[in-house]
């Protein structure tokens, strides 16, 4: 019994020992699908020891995205199958949904890798998704996949994941925005070479999993690395598609995302504030009839179409990722507040200025007027929706044109040779808080929205802006004319004209009901075309209410 004893201990403890070494070295057991020398990674990549403590057992989710690059090997691609591959570097966002198996230490994956800048032929193919599926051994951090064809009827666990992840969604909706359409998807994918890769070649990829500190959130959210290699061989052992292609990627901390996106609404949030406030500043400084009129019409239908644009595109957005509904539903709520009643309130008080006889013909007259007004404003806006589908290669250039909306009045300005129609404070800051938004979609390099970041195109948005109010400003201190040369004007009637003594006139200002002393100097009366005479001042006061004549009513130029 006693042998019996010793040897059933020295049993258990070679039993356990063998474990102990089978777990130390590298498995077996997961060794190439296909046997060559350069399969999978060459091993090498596995041959990496793990520099975390959380030892070899600790069971990892690395479900998420994953973002970073991907370069080839060798520098160029030496395949001949494939030249499209011409690119050396490009950026790169792996999807990822993992689900255990029974088999112990064996996770299922599936999910996608978007390769950025990939191809560079005539179609203009700017990068390619490929739908991936394989396993992750957990206990060794080791990551194999495969490329999945796709077929119709698969729904696997990565498109729902694709679907309900923000930063997923908000990358697409801000590319279909700002860059591409679904159309154009649809057609770049059809004249693809990727299609043609998953007939001819089998695409693999062999990366390490590894764990690596946040610099972005001090949270206890923990970041992981993947680093391998991606190999296409061809399905006829013609050699391989394309030379092999290094990954690095690192996971997103989407909490930080969300953190980015709710910081963006605030900002929108806060701007739209500021901008009702110099709305409301901007209307006390033109609250007379005169004063309206002398403001641009298009001037503010064209700042209320781009306000009405920005409240439809942040709620679509918070349509789209539920999560961020609240943040994004309030900034479209300020925007849909700053155009639909103060923007438009101040776009009739300015009509209703530019057509003083229509107040007077009844209420029918006005009602069609103002049918007609609306009608024409929805009218632009849902065409210019249609002109920035079909146009949305030009987005840019559409986006300079919408911020233009400082040279309808500049031009009202001369035509009219108004005296300072706007408030100097409403220039400054509405071109400030107009320049808010862009400059953070295109010139913050690590925006939420995912949009390639261009200073060129800041630089050029904020000169043009610069300029618009800069002439305006020139305007509002030099006159509305300063700018133009004397000889291109048209002859200004002059007000100081000379009296003609022999015309019988009243000497009385009807304005203030005192006697006009025409032996003081000629600059201290007025004399309108009509051949009625004002004191200055009081001529003055006036025209900046109505610009008519206060003893015939009839219209006065400017002065």
């Amino acid at each position: 019994m006693n042998n019996l004893g010793n040897f059933g201990v020295w049993g258990l403890g070679f039993f356990s020992l063998s474990i102990w070494f089978a777990v130390l070295q590298q498995a077996n057991g997961l060794r190439p699908i296909r046997e060559t020398a350069r399969s999978w990674g060459d091993e090498w990549r596995f041959g990496k020891k793990e520099k975390s403590g959380a030892g070899p057992f600790s069971a990892w989710n690395i479900t998420g995205t994953y973002r970073g690059s991907w370069n080839f090997l060798d520098t160029v691609n030496s395949s001949s199958k494939f030249p499209d591959f011409r690119k050396e570097s490009g950026n790169s966002v792996i999807e990822l949904v993992t689900s255990p198996t029974k088999i112990t230490g064996v996770h299922y994956v599936q999910g996608a890798v978007v390769f950025h800048d990939v191809f560079d032929n005539e179609h203009n193919v700017g990068g390619a998704q490929i739908k991936v599926e394989g396993v992750y051994i957990w206990p060794f951090r080791q990551l194999r996949l495969v490329a999945n064809s796709g077929k119709k009827g698969d729904s696997g666990l990565e498109d729902d994941y694709l679907l309900s992840n923000p930063y997923h969604l908000l990358g697409i909706f801000s590319s279909q925005v700002f860059q591409e359409s679904p159309r154009d998807r649809i057609l770049k994918q059809k004249t693809s070479p990727i299609y043609e890769m998953e007939k001819h070649c089998n695409i693999e990829i062999a990366a390490q999993i590894s764990q690596s500190a946040s610099s972005e959130n001090n949270g206890d959210k923990d970041r992981y690395h993947i680093e391998g290699l991606m190999e296409s061989p061809a399905v006829d052992d013609d050699g391989d598609c394309f030379s092999p292609l290094s990954l690095n990627a690192t996971s997103i901390n989407v909490e930080v995302y969300y953190n980015k996106a709710v910081n963006y609404t605030l900002m929108v949030t806060f701007v739209s504030f500021l901008q009702v406030l110099l709305l409301i500043r901007q209307m006390e400084h033109s609250n007379t009839q005169s004063g309206a009129a002398k403001v641009s019409i298009v001037m503010i239908g064209q700042q209320a179409i781009m306000d009405s644009y920005l409240c439809l595109l942040h709620l679509t957005a918070g349509i789209l990722v539920e999560s961020l509904f609240n943040a994004f539903a309030t900034a479209a709520f300020f925007k849909f507040v700053v155009f639909s009643i103060f923007e438009m309130r101040y776009l009739l008080s300015i009509w209703k200025a530019t057509r003083p006889s229509t107040s007077g013909e009844g209420w029918e007259t006005m009602r069609r007027e103002l049918s007609f007004l609306y009608s024409r404003f929805y009218g632009i806006l849902l065409g210019g929706i249609l002109l920035m589908y079909e146009f949305h290669n030009y987005m840019r250039p559409i986006l300079l044109l919408m911020y233009s909306f400082w040279f309808p009045q500049i031009v009202a300005n001369v035509v009219r040779d108004s005296r300072k129609p706007l408030h100097p404070y409403y220039i400054l800051g509405m071109t400030v808080t107009r320049l808010a938004i862009p400059l953070y979609v295109f010139g913050c390099p690590k925006n939420f929205m995912r949009v390639e970041p261009s200073k060129a195109w800041c630089v050029s948005l904020c000169a043009f802006m610069g300029f618009q109010a800069a002439v305006l400003l020139l305007q509002h201190y030099f006159g509305s004319r300063c700018f133009v040369p004397r000889k291109m004007l048209p002859e200004k009637y002059s007000y100081y004209r000379r009296l003609d003594h022999n015309v019988n006139r009243s000497r009385d200002c009807v304005i203030c009901m005192t006697t006009i002393d025409l032996r003081h100097r000629i600059n201290d009366c007025m004399v309108t075309p009509c051949e009625h005479i004002f004191h200055s001042g009081c001529l003055q006061r006036w025209m900046d209410i109505k610009m008519e004549c206060p003893t015939c009513r009839r219209p006065l130029p400017p002065a």
